[in-house]
């Protein structure tokens, strides 16, 4: 199971993409990073243990799963930040 700290100390836009994973700021490797969604949607991500999902109607706020990808497609959620 990932750690999930509370306060992130990198932070960097999403731009979702049905073919690249997020990548932490320096390239550094990790297991995943929490979300932080600016507008609701649905969120289709791919998840720390590479499950695949759509979360639909995701509210304005912080979103508490590790992930590593955000799906363009069936995404509608916008002004994403990852946080690490």
């Amino acid at each position: 199971m990932a750690y999930q700290k509370l306060q992130a100390n990198l932070a960097k836009v999403v731009v979702p993409s049905d073919t690249s994973y997020i990548t932490a700021p320096g390239g550094a490797d990790q297991n995943g990073c929490v979300l932080y969604i600016g507008v609701t949607g649905d969120l289709k991500v791919t998840t720390a243990s590479n499950d695949d999902i759509v979360f639909k109607n995701v509210p304005v706020g912080f979103f508490p799963v590790q992930v590593l990808k955000v799906w363009a497609t069936d995404t509608g959620a916008s002004e994403i930040i990852a946080l690490w």
